[in-house]
């Protein structure tokens, strides 16, 4: 399909400086048949969703994602990636004999309930559940393989483990990783791993055993190693989690290839005979293929009139606002230790959750004085039914309906010393049934009319900044006529 890199002096237009947009730009540095890269990033700062706020008295606090799996193909890349720019000594890694990967929680009729994490405690009756998960487990076996294209992660479970793990385990884990409403999203865009486990073994517990699905191979360079030995359940760096779009940055302004443009937001594409021209408020550049990172119904916007039909399928991809308070206490205030606890919707539609940052990254505290980080989660799905109006809510009203969950759930009476509000709009999008049709549906428009243009980012193929790094690595790969496991 995209064969133009036969010749010399091609140029490539990254939309978005987002990790989606950084990502794709880095492995097109690594090709020498690439010259030029052009980022256009509409905000004052590259990153995305990748933010951390670091205090000048040493603290640090995400305001976007935290920890990063290493596990998989996908966690496998992306380290790579981090050993690559020399990020090594940075890492924070938390094993899965932490704490913080061994207890999380479930608040549920004003109690904290600890999830089943050990092998004994599935034949126990582990409240809030009414008997013991291996009961599900051992059910799931007899279950017949679905017949549907596609079905809501809730129908799925239900169906498989029973009505009661999808309800309270698997309605409060959407919520924790899309913010999103797990009878309204696809299970097999969603977890393809499990929708796979069923359709090729029949039993999800089969599946996971003996592995399911065609994944990538990405060999573990040394820190992916490490990660494996030590056992690793999740990652950050020691300045937060923008160091790694930050250390990409200086990579690319320093390959002598990339020009970085920001507040330079896309206004529309315009094809040409050799590729497009991309209009922003300050000018315009020409180039011959675009790599989009954009978010879906931004890149629709912007695309011209001859792409209707993947403009309408663009716009029908969701995406959710989240509402993000990060909270700072005096001293060890924490009831219990752990990553922290989910709410599902039925207990609390507005509240997603509350992370206890300190138990798994207290080196992000600050240096003087015992203190406890907590940020608390709220919107998503349910935001405007709850909060209304993104646009009108003040962040008050978020701040006052953090503290009082801080305080009825973990019991803490006391104001917290610092704290910050910050509200992502449009921040996850939402894979809801049939989506894996509509990217298809996407990606053969593209194909078939010969676009020179490709779509990264988690609209895609995944929500995670693994998902997302990968998915710049295997648009690079496919550019260049290879696959991503070759790049």
């Amino acid at each position: 399909m995209l064969l133009f890199f036969s010749q010399p002096m091609k140029t490539v237009a990254v939309l978005g400086g987002g990790i989606g947009g950084l990502a794709a730009s880095f492995y097109l540095c690594k090709n020498p048949q690439v010259t030029k890269v052009i980022v256009l990033e509409s905000s004052s700062r590259f990153g995305g969703w990748l933010w951390s706020l670091r205090r000048s008295d040493g603290a640090v606090f995400e305001l976007g994602p935290r920890g990063i799996r290493p596990a998989g193909a996908v966690g496998h890349n992306t380290l790579n990636m981090v050993e690559a720019l020399g990020l090594d000594g940075e890492i924070l890694p938390v094993s899965y004999s932490h704490d913080a990967s061994k207890n999380r929680f479930l608040y549920i009729n004003g109690q904290l309930h600890r999830l089943p994490s050990e092998m004994r405690t599935i034949f126990q009756t582990v409240p809030p559940f009414s008997r013991p998960l291996a009961f599900s487990l051992m059910k799931e076996f007899l279950v017949k393989k679905g017949k549907e294209a596609d079905e809501s992660i809730h129908s799925f479970v239900s169906r498989r483990l029973g009505k009661e793990v999808a309800d309270i385990a698997i309605d409060s884990m959407c919520r924790g990783v899309f913010a999103g409403d797990c009878k309204k999203l696809s299970v097999r865009s969603c977890f393809p791993a499990l929708y796979n486990a069923e359709q090729q073994r029949g039993s999800l517990t089969l599946g996971m055993l003996l592995s399911s699905g065609s994944a990538p191979v990405i060999p573990p360079g040394n820190l992916a190693q490490r990660a494996k030995k030590e056992s690793w359940a999740q990652w950050s760096l020691r300045r937060g989690v923008e160091t790694f779009p930050e250390a990409i940055t200086e990579y690319l302004q320093q390959s002598g290839r990339v020009e970085l443009h920001k507040n330079a937001a896309v206004k529309q594409m315009i094809p040409t005979t050799s590729g497009w021209k991309v209009k922003t408020e300050d000018g315009e550049i020409s180039a011959d293929h675009v790599i989009s990172a954009l978010p879906a119904k931004a890149l629709s916007c912007v695309l011209p009139p001859s792409c209707r039909s993947l403009t309408q399928q663009l716009q029908d991809i969701s995406a959710v606002t989240v509402a993000v308070v990060s909270l700072e206490y005096d001293g060890s205030i924490l009831p219990v230790t752990g990553f922290g606890h989910l709410i599902p919707s039925w207990e609390d539609p507005g509240l997603l959750g509350i992370v206890y940052d300190s138990v798994p990254f207290p080196q992000h505290n600050r240096p003087n004085g015992q203190s406890t980080r907590l940020t608390v989660m709220m919107g998503g799905a349910w935001f405007q039914n709850v909060f209304g109006d993104p646009e009108e809510v003040t962040t008050e009203v978020f701040l006052t309906r953090a503290t009082e969950a801080v305080r009825c759930h973990l019991g803490v009476s006391g104001a917290p010393r610092w704290s910050n509000v910050v509200l992502h709009t449009d921040c996850i999008p939402q894979y809801y049934l049939g989506h894996f049709q509509r990217i298809d549906s996407m990606r053969g428009f593209i194909r078939t009319n010969n676009l020179p243009l490709s779509l990264v980012g988690s609209a895609y193929d995944g929500v995670s900044v693994n998902d997302v790094v990968f998915s710049g690595r295997t648009a690079v790969a496919e550019l260049m006529g290879g696959s991503a496991e070759a790049t």
